[in-house]
């Protein structure tokens, strides 16, 4: 296996790091509740998905 000839500074590593990051998932408003939701995802207050009921919620008892 390969090793370096010289040690790797800490700015160069870390310059290599920094497009290493989170990004925030596009949001969604939904058409029936008016909740955000994630895209592509059933709203997790309503169940609707692309205007059809997708998950039925089941009442608190």
């Amino acid at each position: 296996m390969a090793h370096p000839k010289r040690k790797i500074s800490k700015q160069r590593a870390r310059t290599r790091r920094t497009h290493y990051k989170a990004v925030a998932p596009t949001l969604a408003i939904c058409p029936n509740c008016g909740a955000a939701h994630i895209y592509h995802t059933v709203c997790g207050e309503c169940g609707y998905y692309r205007g059809k009921l997708a998950i039925e919620k089941l009442a608190a008892v």
